[in-house]
């Protein structure tokens, strides 16, 4: 838990606040200790029992601005420019949206909460084109792989497009998407999970290529209307097509990309040349995600 206090009483109470609580706590509460041991080999806390001494609590007092800094490496109570929105982790945007707030006495941290719901306008646009880009690249591989009797290769392919048109469905959602742990418990919740939760479970179990190359087809073509619903581009054919003078079932993503690249008008959005989007969709390494000392540096991938 969390405990926000304004910054002059954090100056003077923060210190004498945990200090109260270690005293103070009752060392159990409805069944389950209180007090937390030292981090293991991994840094985790576990709870530990005690009979006697002080309660090491897991209550963090902080400020609201300390707290944004630490976990998000910005504070967005000032402006938030496109780069920190390119920057920022989504899993930690969902973890500071989604979470309970039991009192704002404050009065601030549901307004930077609401601040930080969802991407902008045009953000979003660009991570829907990065996204689709994303399935342009390989959306035909599934076939080729297979043609040549890499069936192990044509698999893996799948399952990448199959992640991607997943984290695309989110995005045509307006939802943040959670890191791989909660990402299939998540989508299953999305509104186009009862049709395309199947769809995508039979690509994941297709023996061959061609049965692999079927079912994607069928969910390349539910995503198509599901852009055409948006109202963001002119409307688009939604049937899958022969990749070009070769065999391979394909949409042809980079059609909806360009669509979509046409409508942002922000300019620095717009001085961003290769469509690779936010961090999400280009980072998968796990400690750099969680460490904003870390990926607050990748913003020279979108500096002039």
């Amino acid at each position: 838990m969390q405990v926000f206090l304004s910054d002059d009483d954090y100056a003077e109470h923060g210190k004498r606040l945990d200090e109260a609580l270690s005293q103070q706590l009752p060392r159990r509460f409805q069944g389950y200790s209180t007090n937390f041991g030292p981090p293991d080999q991994i840094g985790v806390r576990l709870l530990r029992d005690i009979q006697s001494g002080p309660v090491r609590h897991s209550i963090e007092i902080t400020t609201i601005p300390l707290f944004f800094e630490s976990y998000l490496g910005k504070n967005p109570e000032g402006q938030m420019q496109v780069l920190d929105w390119l920057t920022i982790p989504e899993q930690r945007l969902l973890s500071v949206t989604a979470g309970g707030v039991f009192h704002d006495g404050l009065g601030r941290l549901n307004r930077m909460r609401d601040k930080l719901s969802y991407y902008p306008r045009d953000v979003w646009l660009f991570l829907l084109t990065a996204q689709w880009t994303r399935i342009a690249e390989e959306e035909a591989f599934v076939g080729r792989t297979g043609d040549v009797g890499d069936d192990l290769g044509s698999k893996v392919i799948a399952s990448r497009l199959v992640c991607a048109l997943m984290k695309l469905c989110f995005l045509m959602e307006s939802q943040y998407a959670p890191y791989s742990k909660w990402f299939g418990t998540a989508f299953s919740r999305l509104a186009c999970s009862p049709k395309l939760f199947p769809i995508l479970q039979n690509v994941m179990k297709a023996e061959s290529w061609r049965e692999r190359e079927q079912h994607l087809s069928r969910a390349y073509e539910l995503v198509a209307e599901m852009h055409n619903a948006l109202g963001i581009t002119k409307a688009l054919d939604t049937k899958v097509t022969p990749f070009f003078s070769r065999p391979y079932k394909v949409i042809h993503s980079e059609r909806f990309a360009d669509e979509i690249q046409k409508a942002i008008s922000d300019p620095d959005l717009r001085k961003i040349k290769v469509a690779i989007g936010s961090i999400d969709q280009f980072v998968d390494c796990a400690d750099i995600m969680s460490e904003p000392q870390l990926y607050s540096k990748l913003r020279i991938m979108f500096e002039q």
